[in-house]
């Protein structure tokens, strides 16, 4: 099975294509790993195109697709969560969600993920690579989370261990979907793992207007 894979989770974007088989393994064909920021929208389908150009594919080609549901801020999930819908839609493949973080590193691991405001996305895996764990938002500090840890490093001072650099991969988004892969009915609702509310509110009350 030919399955495009996508994550806009975090401030690298990641966008590949892999050969996904029951019982067989996972053949990474290709990968784009961008650094994005806040431009995933601009970004992602560029990196889409290349990334099948580079597999020497079409998008008629393709079987399924997988996305990244997070956690994550809301614009970037949005924006991938959105296209690997339209893209699945509009050419009648499978689509399959999964937490972005099962996706980074394998084994036995805490992974950690900037959340900003000082905080960190984080989950627990044992040694099979089931996450055991979240995910959930913490400050770093006031945590008292198991290592080993992977993911950003930036974090390891205020964890008070080392953290091993790893993003999200192709290769991680595809195991994270086996199962659902194997039975695509299985797959459940395209939901964003945003873990707290937005910055932005709509007003409680409405401001009168005087009449000039």
């Amino acid at each position: 099975m030919l399955v495009l894979a996508l994550d806009t989770a975090t401030p690298t974007l990641v966008a590949g294509v892999g050969r996904w088989s029951d019982g067989q393994g996972i053949e990474v064909l290709a990968e784009r790993s961008v650094p994005s920021g806040n431009r995933h929208a601009e970004l992602l389908t560029p990196a889409i195109r290349n990334a099948l150009a580079d597999a020497g594919l079409r998008m008629g080609d393709l079987e399924a697709v997988v996305t990244g549901l997070g956690p994550g801020p809301f614009t970037g999930l949005r924006v991938g969560v959105v296209t690997a819908a339209a893209l699945a839609d509009a050419r009648g493949l499978p689509v399959v969600g999964v937490c972005s973080l099962d996706a980074v590193g394998s084994g036995a691991r805490t992974v950690v993920t900037d959340a900003r405001r000082k905080e960190i996305y984080w989950a627990a895996y044992g040694a099979d690579g089931t996450r055991t764990d979240g995910p959930a938002v913490v400050r770093p500090e006031e945590s008292a989370l198991p290592g080993p840890f992977v993911g950003d490093p930036a974090f390891g001072d205020r964890l008070g261990a080392p953290v091993t650099p790893a993003d999200v991969t192709t290769a991680g988004l595809l195991r994270a979907a086996s199962s659902q892969l194997a039975d695509p009915s299985s797959a459940g609702a395209l939901l964003p793992l945003y873990l707290r509310r937005p910055d932005a509110t709509p007003p409680t009350a409405i401001k009168a207007v005087t009449p000039a």
